[in-house]
């Protein structure tokens, strides 16, 4: 079938994207889906950092490629051995698909999944196709997902089935955003009540990690980041006390503030700075989670005396260390009860030919989460 779709075929490009136009938006074929796979209608996609760094070229990825991985949208085929879905159904993205069968799964471990680690560092679907095609050329995927387009082909592996009555704009945050801040505190971290826990780096997935702590009843929530605006949007959502970090004395002040720093502190910048100052406010005996992904030569350096006479912990989260079928219904019940309020992360509704000047949004951190509606 033909889909118009964001294509990336070179990485790197200068901004503003506006005119660099790094993704062209261009009509493609797509095949239908093979055994195991699902072809779905998508209908919003949400524009995240993991896609611009593809974009800067800070995650290589091969190309050329259809971006987009945050997504919800509506069954339209079933490939063979698919039975546990029907036409019609509502389903949000994962972004690790999850093969079942390798040693993390087997322990209940899916977002480390083996098999699905390597199709997305190829760019492949789970079982090695590609299902885009540019006048015959390959495209390749992204994350197994590829959801800035009109339709996709992905494993029922990468599938979660929602309720109907969730709007897309919504239910697209729970595949990436929500999984992932919301997973880091409730999965990855463990979060107490009473507990006093820092987010530092306010996006999508910061914010959501807000907003999971407040479900975990922590004692204290400090909020920090670079930008007054999402500092004062923490504010409202349940931050109690918002701290600018481009001060040289942010580290001192919340170490005074916690009276010796925090029990859980959560890097959601994808920054060695950030993660240098998330360790400095963990206090002894704490807690410090990245679930930001930096460059990968990045590197962090702990002071290995204070991790063993302090008795610190350090932990990384990927998908908020969820099992997907579990936790974004889970997640999605919070919503509804009204405890869990997804919709304040929306931060506007982007037109599919605007998808350039979205990102330039995003990398100037204007935006928390920007959602293309097709």
């Amino acid at each position: 079938m033909q889909i118009r779709a964001a294509v990336l075929h070179t990485s790197g490009e200068s901004r503003p994207y506006a005119l660099s136009r790094p993704l062209t938006i261009t009509d493609l074929t797509l095949d239908p889906p093979g055994p195991g796979e699902v072809l779905i209608r998508v209908r919003a996609a949400g524009l995240c950092h993991s896609d611009l760094s593809v974009i800067e070229g800070v995650r290589p990825r091969p190309l050329p490629m259809v971006l987009g991985h945050e997504a919800a949208g509506v069954v339209e085929e079933l490939g063979t051995g698919v039975t546990d879905l029907i036409v019609g159904d509502h389903v949000v993205a994962a972004f690790v698909p999850s093969c079942g069968t390798c040693e993390p799964c087997t322990r209940s471990r899916p977002a480390l999944c083996e098999r699905g680690a390597a199709s997305n560092t190829n760019g492949s679907l789970l079982d090695g196709a590609r299902r885009l095609n540019l006048r015959g050329s390959p495209l390749n995927h992204h994350l197994g997902v590829s959801a800035f387009a009109t339709h996709a082909v992905v494993s029922r592996r990468s599938l979660v089935k929602v309720d109907r009555s969730l709007p897309f704009d919504q239910a697209a945050l729970f595949g990436c955003a929500v999984m992932t801040g919301v997973g880091a505190v409730v999965n990855t971290a463990e979060v107490f009540p009473g507990a006093r826990v820092a987010i530092i780096g306010l996006g999508g997935v910061g914010l959501a990690a807000l907003l999971g702590v407040r479900v975990r009843a922590a004692g204290m929530l400090i909020a920090v980041d670079l930008s007054d605006d999402k500092l004062t949007l923490a504010g409202e959502l349940g931050a109690t006390l918002c701290v600018n970090a481009s001060g040289s004395d942010s580290a001192t002040q919340i170490r005074e503030a916690t009276r010796g720093g925090v029990d859980f502190a959560f890097e959601m910048a994808g920054s060695p700075k950030a993660m240098d100052l998330a360790y400095r406010i963990t206090r002894r005996g704490g807690t410090t989670v990245s679930a930001g992904l930096p460059h990968p030569n990045a590197q962090f350096a702990v002071p290995h005396v204070g991790l063993v006479a302090e008795e610190r912990t350090v932990k990384g989260s990927y998908l908020g260390s969820c099992d997907p079928q579990r936790d974004i219904p889970r997640y999605i019940g919070w919503f509804q009860e009204g405890r869990l309020p997804v919709d304040r992360l929306v931060s506007g509704h982007v037109e599919f030919n605007r998808i350039n000047e979205a990102f330039d949004a995003l990398a100037d951190a204007t935006a928390v989460r920007q959602v293309i509606m097709l």
